[in-house]
């Protein structure tokens, strides 16, 4: 168990390592690239990381043949295996030589709901923490109340 879970961490970090390296400048494979989806324009090489691509998220293209969809995560969302799998998938069909955006060969639909459970998980995650500070808020005023009427 120790292994696998060992092996995991170093899978994930030599796939951040990768997507920080190639993320900081995000560029398409050439100019007759993918069109993203909800855009009139191609994507051209950029030399700077898109406005919407906020610290902490990096862009990710579910692709089908010559379409491609373009999506921005948290990086939190690479802790999920269906897209730890995706990108096990795209590692060993082009290898880390890959230059330009992060490309997953799937349906968007699909790439879409692994993002979407990510989001609800984080979701559920910081109300659940939330909820934890608010009870050790609560009982520390609780705390403080009980000494300011004892003296």
């Amino acid at each position: 168990m120790k292994k696998a879970e060992d092996r995991s961490l170093m899978k994930l970090k030599f796939i951040i390592k990768k997507l920080q390296k190639n993320l900081l400048l995000i560029t398409a494979r050439g100019p007759s690239d993918h069109c993203c989806s909800g855009c009139d324009e191609k994507l051209d090489v950029a030399a700077v990381v898109p406005e919407d691509v906020k610290e902490g998220h990096f862009a990710v293209f579910a692709v089908v043949g010559k379409e491609a969809t373009r999506f921005v995560t948290k990086l939190e969302s690479l802790n999920d295996p269906a897209l730890m799998n995706l990108l096990e998938k795209a590692k060993d069909e082009y290898g880390f030589q890959q230059k330009g955006a992060l490309e997953v060969h799937c349906r968007p639909e699909e790439l879409h709901l692994i993002l979407e459970k990510c989001r609800i998980e984080q979701i559920r995650f910081d109300a659940k923490s939330n909820e934890n500070i608010l009870i050790a808020v609560e009982k520390k005023i609780a705390s403080l109340a009980s000494t300011m009427y004892c003296t």
